[in-house]
């Protein structure tokens, strides 16, 4: 198994060029250099795949779930063994640390496919009996051909988490990992491969969002779509998919608040808050982006927040000890550099970070960034209200639960919110008011396989993980059998 410099497609099977024969460059953040290429497929691509997955859908539907476990047990064994090689080609495709990729990214991308193939064994049906008249069983069966598109941020985490469940639960696929970190997809495709998974089953298809994406959406053959991405990118999905009536499951941006109040084990929840502000370099839907601080402890938190980011180290994504790495790409740097800008327009002050790191020799035009901390900026400014997704988060005081609810309920995002407090009977009133997806009591991103995941408002439809995802990638039938 290895990353080569041609990335291909795989289709029915086999791994192939775009049918254009055309390529895109695949920049490494952490040099700013062209390392890979990958095919830029379009709708022939795509129609390709689908009739592959069409064609495939029969056998697969129908086969045994201990079929279906065994196979992808299997290709969960193979990522595990050439883990170092998987976190090697995410920490270059991404800019994220090694460290963080190899106990983090990868093992839960294996974890997916270990944690659906069991599912698969035990996903039932429900009956319903209407006394002495008639009993009711609820049949789940598979959609057929579902469309899988995933981001860059956690490459191959998301993008299993989209496909081990569609499998799983009987159907074929089509998936597109993001243009700008697709190197850990394509080792995916050799490892269904030498797993022996049957060809049409799972088809990978590369290339940019508008043309392969858009494909993919809009084939007449895809029954569902997940994705996972930017809200504006969401809301144009759903204007393609919905008026063909496909299944959606869009989990968007988020703007997360982390709520801290005064009662608070100080020490665990400051070593907490500098992971869940700067984890990645804050490249994280989950990421708490809002940190509201209950005034008594508000300056202790404030000095000490920025005493530990200020000890951070920005450098390559294969150094040792290294903390944050690059940004995943020039774009991306800008944008943030141009929040950070916006923040001190709107009032705010950059209280440490926000600058370029040139780490030197071969990673001087990489894309590097100090994590910074903004101070002072009012709930309705745009820094405030946006998702800028990298290494920055804003903090202001608050006194009241009741300002703190008002804060964190303040933008048009609900994915997640973190909250900090000993007072059980708060913590329980706060997490009914919260509007968030999920919320983390004196913790961060401790996440539970079978549990429901997503998020309110403009942060998405639908819900994913355990049965939840199962349920998306299945249609109910109701089957009435009347007593003779």
């Amino acid at each position: 198994m290895s990353a080569e410099k041609y990335i291909k497609n795989y289709i029915n099977g086999a791994l192939v060029p775009a049918v254009a024969g055309d390529y895109l460059e695949n920049l490494t953040p952490s040099t700013g250099e062209v390392y890979s290429y990958l095919p830029d497929s379009g709708p022939a691509d795509v129609d390709q795949a689908v009739k592959a997955a069409q064609e495939a859908f029969p056998g697969w539907s129908n086969a045994e779930p201990r079929t279906r476990f065994r196979l992808m047990m299997r290709i969960a064994d193979i990522i595990e063994q050439n883990l170092e090689v998987y976190a090697k080609a995410e920490a270059l495709d991404s800019g994220k640390p090694f460290t963080m990729s190899s106990t983090v990214d990868i093992p839960r991308a294996q974890s997916n496919f270990r944690f659906f193939a069991t599912a698969a064994l035990q996903f039932g049906s429900e009956s319903h009996h209407m006394a002495g008249s008639a009993i009711n069983y609820t049949l789940r069966q598979p959609l057929g051909v579902v469309g899988c598109i995933s981001p860059w941020n956690l490459p191959l985490y998301l993008f299993t988490w989209k496909i081990a469940p569609a499998l799983a639960a009987g159907n074929t696929v089509v998936a597109k990992p993001s243009e700008l970190t697709p190197m850990t997809a394509f080792l995916l495709s050799q490892a269904c491969i030498e797993a022996g998974l049957p060809a049409g089953v799972l088809n990978i298809v590369h290339g940019l969002g508008p043309k392969a994406g858009q494909a993919i959406v809009e084939h007449p053959g895809t029954k569902a779509i997940s994705f996972t991405g930017g809200t504006k990118t969401g809301q144009h999905i759903a204007r393609t998919a919905a008026p063909m009536f496909k299944k959606l499951s869009l989990e968007l941006g988020g703007k997360n608040p982390n709520i801290i109040f005064a009662d608070c084990d100080f020490d665990e929840m400051i070593v907490q808050t500098l992971r869940s502000s700067f984890s990645n370099n804050g490249q994280i839907c989950l990421c708490g982006s809002r940190v509201y601080v209950q005034r008594p402890i508000y300056e202790r938190f404030r000095d000490e927040l920025v005493k530990r980011t200020q000890f951070l180290k920005v450098g390559p994504p294969l150094a040792k000890d290294t903390d944050l790495g690059a940004l995943v790409s020039k774009a991306h740097m800008e944008k943030v550099q141009s929040y950070l800008s916006l923040a001190e327009v709107e009032g705010g002050k950059i209280l440490c970070g926000g600058t370029p790191v040139n780490p030197g020799g071969i990673y001087e035009h990489g894309y590097y960034l100090r994590p910074a901390i903004v101070e002072g900026l009012p709930i309705d400014c745009r820094t405030n209200q946006e998702e800028i997704f990298g290494p920055v988060v804003s903090i202001a005081p608050f006194d009241t639960e009741a300002e703190a609810l008002e804060l964190a309920n303040g933008t048009p995002y609900g994915l997640s919110a973190t909250l900090w407090t000993q007072d059980v009977s708060r913590a329980h009133r706060m997490a009914e008011q919260l509007q968030a997806g999920i919320v983390w009591v004196n913790c961060w991103m401790l996440r539970d396989l079978r549990t429901p995941f997503g998020g309110m408002k403009q942060s998405g439809v639908g819900r994913e993980g355990g049965q939840e995802a199962l349920r998306f990638f299945t249609e109910p039938k109701n089957v009435c059998v009347k007593y003779y």
